[in-house]
């Protein structure tokens, strides 16, 4: 989420995947890097992240938790436009089957892919700042960047989704296998396909832009505490 932490201090970090660019943030005592996954000025597509220098990089910064947050359609009504979910499961509908292992057979267990002590953590600052915050979200990851069709919209549901967004998968995967603690707080931006009636990007953004100082409080909380 890009803008969320606005005073910040660029770091470039090398990796073997390529140069990521972090910023560091402070809140009160608490240093915090924020890689913005789009770019700061979101130009940057889903299908054409580099989520592989992105985990590495955090690692390389010696980041050990990772709060991921992201707009998200809703197709469960578990969660409404304008409110904010934990997720706890995926379903990774995508295509791009990213993970470090490509030259070896090393088989990571994802059975719970999310980290359980941050998601406790996010639920008690949740509960301290008064912010609805659904639970139990299974997140259904797609390629982007084109919004999905009501078709698939309805079979998602079927399959047992709350949510649909083009990031999560990916980065839950490869945070798991990098050895990351990583929790993922999502806004329910809009409806999905054929839930209403059409799906703009102006929507996501103007509905991003109204939640955003509650996410914000919501990080806050959850990393430096009361």
């Amino acid at each position: 989420m890009e803008g969320l932490f606005e005073d910040s201090t660029e770091r470039r970090v090398k990796t073997e995947y390529g140069v990521v660019k972090a910023y560091l943030c402070t809140s009160g005592s608490a240093r915090i890097f924020v890689i913005p996954r789009h770019g700061r000025d979101h130009s940057v597509p889903p299908h054409r992240i580099n989520f592989k220098a992105n985990v590495q990089a955090m690692v390389k910064l010696g980041v050990e938790k990772v709060i991921a947050t992201s707009a998200v359609g809703s197709i469960s009504k578990k969660v409404g436009v304008g409110e904010l979910g934990l997720v706890d499961q995926f379903i990774d509908a995508s295509k791009r089957h990213l993970t470090y292992f490509d030259n070896r057979p090393v088989h990571v267990d994802m059975t719970y892919p999310y980290d359980r002590a941050l998601q406790e953590k996010l639920k008690r600052a949740a509960r301290s700042l008064k912010i609805k915050l659904a639970s139990h979200l299974v997140y259904v990851c797609v390629d982007g960047p084109r919004y999905e069709t009501a078709a698939e919209i309805r079979m998602f549901g079927l399959l047992g989704g709350d949510v649909v967004g083009m990031t999560g998968a990916p980065e839950a995967i490869l945070s798991r296998e990098a050895g990351l603690k990583y929790a993922s707080v999502v806004v329910a931006t809009n409806w999905g396909a054929g839930i209403q009636e059409k799906v703009s990007h102006e929507e996501v953004v103007s509905v991003m832009a109204q939640v955003r100082p509650r996410v914000k409080r919501l990080v806050e909380r959850a990393i430096v505490g009361p």
